[in-house]
């Protein structure tokens, strides 16, 4: 019983140091071109982009994050645009539990997806309330 209590306390107290709510902006880029040097796609009709099985966000003090709960089609759709990440980020990982994804259209912020709307739209698609 101590074990768990002193295992549930270590946690608690590490938890905050591993993952910290927060933002990140930078460009969605192939996880091939940025990490190993390789052929990069120019744009989202790139043929190269095809290629590319893991897309991150490079900011622009050239960190890299994955997204790793945000499916590759919706990050492929915004290869090369400016974006802005919210959510859990973890320090160990480089990665971000992404909670919002927005893209910067000329002038301001456009949300493009939420970890809540993609919810919402699972539960519709199960019960059977959204077809074609």
């Amino acid at each position: 019983m101590k074990e768990k209590l002193a295992f549930l306390i270590f946690i608690l107290i590490l938890a905050p140091i591993l993952a910290v709510a927060g933002q990140i902006e930078g460009t969605i880029e192939g996880f091939n071109c940025v990490v190993q040097g390789k052929v990069c796609p120019v744009g989202k009709e790139d043929s190269m982009a095809a290629l590319e099985e893991v897309f991150v966000v490079l900011t622009a003090d050239e960190k890299v994050y994955c997204l790793p709960n945000v499916d590759r089609a919706i990050l492929a759709r915004h290869l090369r645009d400016r974006v802005r990440v919210t959510g859990e980020i973890s320090k160990k990982f480089k990665s971000i539990n992404a909670t919002k994804l927005e893209v910067w259209d000329r002038d301001c912020w456009k949300k493009t997806w939420s970890k809540e709307e993609e919810a919402e739209l699972r539960m519709w698609l199960e019960l059977g309330l959204i077809m074609n």
